[in-house]
């Protein structure tokens, strides 16, 4: 059983930081990819960010590239996701998910009950 804790969301002004992690626990995960994604009321769930867990290579959506900053700690297990310049349109529902990495929902197979992030203007 594949489980993954998101934490670290809540209400920050337009131009500060938040920083998400997400805890994974159940198995191995060397093999995964570990991605961001989130979504807004009314809208579909969107990519943000994706880490290859062995060889910490990273990944970006354009509307973050520069903002944000995907890592990974083995030693906990654990996928950060730092945020910088936040804007409100990255208010959002954040999710945490392990697959293949992949830009697609359809991409992971696991995926986190989410992490409440709201920016304020």
């Amino acid at each position: 059983q594949v489980q993954l804790v998101e934490s670290g969301g809540g209400l920050v002004q337009a131009g500060g930081s938040l920083r998400l992690s997400c805890a994974a626990s159940g198995r191995t995960f060397s093999s995964y990819a570990m991605g961001w994604f989130r979504q807004a009321p009314g809208k579909e769930r969107e990519f943000v960010a994706r880490i290859i867990w062995k060889y910490a290579t990273t990944y970006y959506a354009d509307s973050v590239q520069g903002r944000f900053t995907i890592s990974r700690d083995n030693a906990k297990n654990t996928v950060y996701l730092q945020m910088d310049s936040l804007k409100p349109e990255d208010t959002a529902l954040y999710y945490c998910a392990a697959g293949s990495g992949g830009q697609l929902v359809r991409d992971y197979a696991y995926w986190g009950q989410g992490t409440q992030v709201t920016v304020s203007s």
